[in-house]
């Protein structure tokens, strides 16, 4: 053999090699990405609902049961039969009975789709939540990536980026009765009580375009996104 000799690989094996490399990459990455992401909702949904309990039972403690408290701040409409902005009633609400039992990052007042006012509250693991503009019965929970996924429309933010919470224990009606006299829980409005119903063929069906009842099969799945989950998480 010629001592001189030496062994590599061609410019060509090189580059079939990066080629390959590349195809493999671009095939299991996507899936990569959806498994992180997917994990943090499961993980960020629970860990929500933990604090945010554990705040509603602190604060319940120090001003006594829900019927006496002057938190609920109702939906009204105007004269022209547009819903009237309540944001800042409910930040005073929030900062009276909720928000000394939190450890919120900051407070940033924001704009949404609709042109109302609204108030973002950023968590320290980079979660975030927000009221509705009119009434804080509703609590809308961003995993991560707020400002981006409230950018979105409600069907192409719910369930994937955005996730509904109620909180409403003083109400003993049919339509609210799995939200009586508990603390912020999964969305569940008005639900028969039928596990296909979260899924499709209701007004929150996870599938539609007023999807609340997401939040609830990831719930009742122990925070887990089940396999049949109708959407696709990303955020």
């Amino acid at each position: 053999m010629n001592r001189n000799s030496t062994f590599g690989f061609t410019m060509a094996e090189v580059l079939i090699t990066i080629g390959i490399i590349g195809l493999v990459a671009s095939m299991t990455l996507p899936t990569l990405v959806q498994k992180y992401q997917t994990h943090v909702v499961e993980t960020r949904l629970k860990k929500f609902y933990s604090i945010i309990n554990q705040a509603v039972l602190l604060s319940k403690n120090v001003n006594g049961d829900f019927e006496g408290w002057t938190y609920w701040i109702k939906e009204e409409k105007d004269e022209d039969g547009n819903y009237i902005n309540k944001a800042d009633s409910t930040d005073q609400a929030f900062q009276l009975y909720l928000a000394p039992y939190l450890n919120i990052l900051y407070k940033k007042e924001f704009t949404d789709g609709n042109g109302q006012k609204r108030y973002l509250y950023e968590l320290t693991d980079g979660s975030a939540f927000a009221f509705q503009a009119h009434e804080n019965r509703e609590i809308i929970f961003f995993p991560s990536n707020a400002e981006k996924c409230l950018k979105l429309p409600k069907k192409e933010s719910f369930g994937l980026c955005a996730f509904a919470f109620q909180f409403y224990p003083i109400e003993n009606t049919d339509l609210w009765k799995y939200l009586y006299n508990k603390g912020v829980e999964p969305y569940m409005h008005a639900w028969d009580g039928k596990d296909e119903s979260l899924y499709t063929g209701s007004t929150y069906s996870c599938d539609g375009n007023n999807p609340n009842y997401c939040t609830a099969i990831i719930a009742r799945n122990g925070w887990k996104v089940p396999k049949n989950y109708p959407r696709k998480i990303r955020w």
